[in-house]
């Protein structure tokens, strides 16, 4: 049966196209996927993802517990601190990406991709080790995104910016938004400026419809893949997935070798792969799952692509052989029948202006 979030009611109110998404029902789109892209580009949008796993690790040996299970070294994390790292299988092949929440020294929060949550779960608890307790915690939570150049000047309407975190990949816990408590993170899914909001239904629920009278743009899941593509950020079942590791898609900043140990690390090689962008220079739209030649030789997949809107062009995302990686390089991409020029250019190909603060 599939799951409605805490603010279903609100995106049919604000008609929004509703589909389903990892078991889930949620808005694809309210108006249009390029207003809303352009809305978080120029301006400020906020979006449901409530459809996020949350699971809770608790113990003295929590740290080291989930340092055991990524392949990033958190060993040294802080409370109040956020690590991006990914869990991988026994062969190295990513099982998921995910967000590491450290609350305390004893208690970590991971964020993970709602359509692995389930084996997420079960793939902890198979591992589980004394000294720490893991729980479930995804029914109670609820999460929001506010992304945009103008998403601090929205949120000070409601909230003491003195209380929100300043630095990316920090949050902070109990802020008070609305009479609500609530943890704000500085983190995003677009490359924006701009925070994520977790609490209860009702919490969000009230959020969500005060950023929406004054004036932020509702945004769907289909704007949130452009903005995700457009800044050259990864998607699991896209640019990752059960048979690639992080070396075969230019993540091995975030796989520490020199770690003691960790799951899958004696299983990882060099396959001569990484992951490139590419500029469509012909006709036609380049998406997922598309041979890239160099001269008449197969060299590579495309991953993820589609027309972007603040660029204005086709682009995609691919892994390649890295001996055709260099940027400026014209391979040919097949769609349908037909072979398009392409050009490998350097990753992301949107990065936003900073901000400070």
């Amino acid at each position: 049966m599939l799951k409605k979030t805490s603010l279903y009611d609100e995106h049919v109110s604000l008609n929004g196209k509703m589909v389903e998404f990892a078991n889930f029902i949620l808005p694809i789109q309210y108006t249009s996927i390029v207003n809303e892209h352009m809305a978080v580009r120029e301006n400020v949008g906020v979006f449901d993802v409530s459809h996020m796993g949350e699971i809770l690790i608790e113990g003295d040996k929590a740290i080291s517990f989930v340092n055991y299970l990524v392949c990033t070294n958190i060993a040294l994390i802080k409370p109040t601190r956020i690590k991006y790292s990914m869990l991988l299988d026994d062969n190295g092949a990513i099982i998921d990406d995910l967000l590491i929440y450290c609350l305390s020294e004893t208690k970590l929060l991971l964020v993970v991709n709602a359509s692995n949550k389930e084996k997420d779960y079960k793939w902890i608890v198979d591992h589980q080790k004394d000294g720490v307790v893991i729980s479930d915690k995804s029914d109670y939570y609820s999460q929001i995104a506010i992304q945009g150049p103008k998403s601090k000047a929205l949120l000070e309407k409601i909230v003491d910016l003195s209380l929100l975190p300043t630095k990316y990949y920090t949050f902070k816990e109990s802020v008070k938004i609305l009479d609500h408590e609530v943890l704000v993170s500085k983190t995003g899914y677009t490359g924006e400026e701009g925070y994520e909001i977790y609490g209860d239904g009702a919490s969000i629920k009230d959020i969500f419809n005060h950023l929406i009278k004054l004036e932020a743009t509702p945004c769907g899941l289909g704007a949130r893949d452009t903005l995700r593509l457009e800044a050259g950020m990864p998607l699991y079942g896209h640019e990752m997935d059960g048979t690639t590791t992080p070396l075969d898609t230019s993540l091995e900043y975030f796989c520490k070798l020199d770690k003691e140990d960790f799951i899958g690390k004696d299983k990882l090689e060099d396959k001569g792969l990484t992951r490139v962008g590419l500029e469509n220079l012909d006709k036609g739209i380049i998406r997922d799952k598309m041979e890239v030649y160099y001269n008449d030789s197969l060299i590579g997949y495309t991953t993820s692509g589609t027309f972007l809107p603040y660029l204005k062009g086709s682009y995609a995302m691919a892994i390649i052989n890295k001996n055709y990686s260099m940027a400026n390089t014209i391979v040919d991409v097949k769609i349908r029948n037909r072979l398009v020029k392409a050009k490998i250019v350097n990753l992301p190909f949107y990065k936003r202006k900073k901000v400070g603060g």
